[in-house]
């Protein structure tokens, strides 16, 4: 394809346009993909352990702790193997983006599905639009965002580049305590205070893990494109014998770093004159040597 010198992508003739004003240009549309079998995340494996040991003895009357994948809780093993795909799909859009003499990729689309032949298996698929920049100064890595065609344009327009696209996720577990339970069942209107807990520090653990990203490779911000918060129930592990349940908040955050740059001001140059008028120059001369003395 880059020897063709022909190219291909999905780029509307606003976004094209866009991109060629601000001296880039379209050189392939490019993917990335990556299948993994993740076992089976219920009752018996451990991710949505809730850690409530001491509901065994209490009836469940003591207050549920909350266990997120941030502080290295059961569901961490989960996100560790959910983050090692999506950076395995973004590192073979990226190798294509090379392979192509590109600078970067723009609109990029990263999607998650189950894979079709196996439903304990999960597609990650990326897939964009390969940019080259026109001048001959290049990125020693391209750079991944979600931006089309005109909001990089913008972005480049304003003082910005993108770095890297980004994906935080955390998963929280919350056992139904008895506070929990009454407050459902209650017949006034009241907060179940325990699962307004559970989706706060949930999102709040995902913005950490993208966060904690975003200065990796020298970005200053991060331009946020899509949240997501998904939420069940399992039944407790730990409570085998009745119908028990946990309440599992699966929260993730995609978006885009960005860092700032300034263009190379060249240095005041002095503009050096001389008279060419033989007369003009002797005066200015003579001049000179009096104010010396």
């Amino acid at each position: 394809m880059r020897g063709s010198g022909t190219w291909s992508s999905a780029l509307s003739t606003g976004e094209f346009a866009a991109l060629r004003a601000v001296g880039f240009e379209p050189v392939g549309q490019v993917m990335g993909s990556a299948v993994y079998h993740v076992g089976r995340s219920g009752r018996y494996w451990g991710y949505h352990d809730c850690l409530y040991g001491g509901m065994r003895y209490a009836f469940g009357s003591a207050p549920a702790p909350m266990a997120l994948s941030g502080r290295g809780d059961p569901s961490a093993g989960l996100v560790e193997v959910l983050d090692r795909a999506r950076r395995s799909a973004l590192d073979r859009m990226t190798a294509e983006c090379s392979a192509l003499g590109g600078d970067g990729v723009v609109a990029a689309q990263l999607t998650v599905a189950p894979f079709v032949a196996q439903p304990n298996c999960l597609e990650f698929k990326v897939i964009g639009t390969a940019v080259r920049a026109a001048g001959t100064v290049r990125a020693p890595q391209p750079f991944t965002c979600h931006l089309d065609g005109q909001g990089f344009a913008k972005l480049v327009t304003a003082g910005w580049v993108p770095v890297e696209l980004l994906y935080g996720m955390s998963i929280g577990v919350r056992h139904d305590d008895y506070t929990t339970r009454a407050q459902t069942r209650s017949w006034s209107n009241t907060e179940v205070s325990g699962w307004s807990e559970l989706v706060q520090a949930v999102r709040s653990d995902a913005r950490a893990h993208l966060s904690a990203q975003t200065g990796r490779r020298g970005g200053d911000g991060v331009i946020l494109s899509a949240g997501r918060l998904r939420i069940w129930g399992e039944s407790c592990m730990r409570r085998s014998n009745d119908d028990q349940k946990d309440h599992v908040a699966e929260a993730t955050l995609l978006g885009t770093t960005v860092a700032r740059f300034t263009a190379r001001e060249e240095p005041l140059r002095t503009l050096t004159v001389m008279p060419l008028d033989p007369e003009r120059r002797r005066r200015t001369s003579h001049r000179t040597a009096t104010d010396m003395r």
